[in-house]
């Protein structure tokens, strides 16, 4: 436990939360949650499970509804056949990355991760007596690993890669044929990759057949990889605690044992809820709501980049904003803390996310409406012109 960090967001939010107790207005981009809520059908679809009295415990693997949901889901948005065995629903992407490392990582094995990455990853490794090798990825990267850095880093007591597309905190993704290529190298390692998914469905970009890019599956490329994924983000049910994960079929059963033993089984009124997300009527909200997380990112980048922070790479999904501070500080811890103070916004400081350059970047999300992100601009302008005088 001594070598697991608190999260600096979270002292952020503490202080903004006194502060708006206190009467201040407050604005916060440090939380990285839709600010939608589950849509009305997924709504009543918990209220009928609770109604009918399905709030017992289920299998640990998650109800056989939705695991073939979910592979109905692969079939129409990606084109695959990936069979309801292969299938975990899990309590939450944490609950999955939490078994995923557990029938994983000996202690003593090494895994690599892009720096910058979501802390909470490199912990759960920790959890298993394993170590994380952060590989720094900066804006020429896009702030991912390549086949290159995999190859170059590899030890001997490297097992395996963990990498997010797009990723929390930079809303990069990586590119399909980079992801074939970091599969070939840890392949011919005999390592393994885990991929996040759990940013899919919230990309912004459209190829010339107006096909979102960067939402090819990983598991595309075989099936000795582990793909983790969520209802949190894209499906808009951050509380509800549900998320899965697709691994080899040898895997299932220490999958199934360990998820056993963890939370003996995913919210049960949760999985019922989640059989309403892939209606028709209800992904048709989905897109809806991805079009606004799309426009608020076309006006936060350039209005941040016209203040003065330091964008490079657009991000290409997710609702994040990872901006260099140079021009203001070399502290992002105190930059935050100021800007909470003085012009009562909430964001979240890089050291949250990596160790190589991280006290130069901040994090902002995007999940507030557009008239708040308008207000905050014009007091980042007030705060930076205060505090360059």
């Amino acid at each position: 436990m001594d070598d697991i960090e608190s999260f600096y967001a979270l002292e952020i939010q503490r202080d903004a939360v006194e502060l708006e107790r206190a009467g201040r207005s407050i604005i916060y981009l440090c939380v990285g949650e839709p600010d939608f809520a589950a849509p009305p059908a997924v709504m009543d679809a918990a209220d009928a499970a609770v109604r009918r009295g399905d709030t017992h415990y289920t299998v640990a693997l998650g109800i056989a509804p939705l695991r073939e949901a979910i592979s109905g889901h692969y079939k129409r948005h990606y084109g695959l056949e990936i069979p309801p065995a292969r299938i975990a629903v899990t309590s939450g992407a944490s609950g999955a990355l939490l078994i995923a490392f557990g029938t994983l990582v000996n202690p003593g094995d090494e895994w690599l991760m892009p720096d910058p990455t979501y802390p909470c990853n490199r912990r759960f490794v920790s959890l298993y007596g394993g170590t994380t090798r952060l590989i720094h990825c900066g804006p020429e990267e896009n702030y991912q690993l390549t086949p290159e850095l995999v190859e170059q880093h590899w030890g001997p007591n490297t097992r395996g890669v963990m990498l997010a597309t797009p990723a929390n905190p930079t809303g990069t993704a990586v590119a399909p044929a980079v992801l074939r290529a970091i599969h070939e190298v840890v392949r011919a390692k005999g390592g393994t990759l885990l991929v996040d998914e759990i940013y899919h469905g919230l990309t912004y970009e459209r190829n010339a057949n107006g096909v979102f890019a960067n939402e090819k599956s990983a598991l595309e490329l075989g099936d000795d990889l582990i793909v983790v994924n969520s209802f949190s983000k894209y499906f808009n049910m951050t509380g509800w605690r549900l998320g899965w994960m697709v691994v080899p079929e040898s895997h299932m059963k220490p999958v199934e044992k360990l998820a056993q033993n963890l939370y003996i089984c995913p919210p049960t009124v949760s999985q019922y809820a989640a059989l309403a997300c892939f209606e028709p009527a209800t992904l048709a909200i989905y897109e809806e709501r991805r079009a606004e997380f799309a426009r608020r990112r076309d006006f936060l980048i350039p209005a941040l980049r016209e203040i003065g922070f330091i964008i490079p790479n657009t991000p290409e999904g997710a609702f994040y904003v990872y901006a260099d501070i140079s021009n203001f500080g070399s502290d992002s811890f105190f930059f935050c803390r100021d800007m909470l103070h003085q012009a009562g916004v909430a964001i979240t400081p890089g050291r949250d996310f990596g160790d190589r350059d991280a006290e130069k970047y901040v994090r902002f999300t995007y999940t507030v409406p557009i008239e708040q992100l308008r207000e905050v601009v014009e007091r980042l302008r007030k705060f930076l012109g205060t505090r360059n005088k």
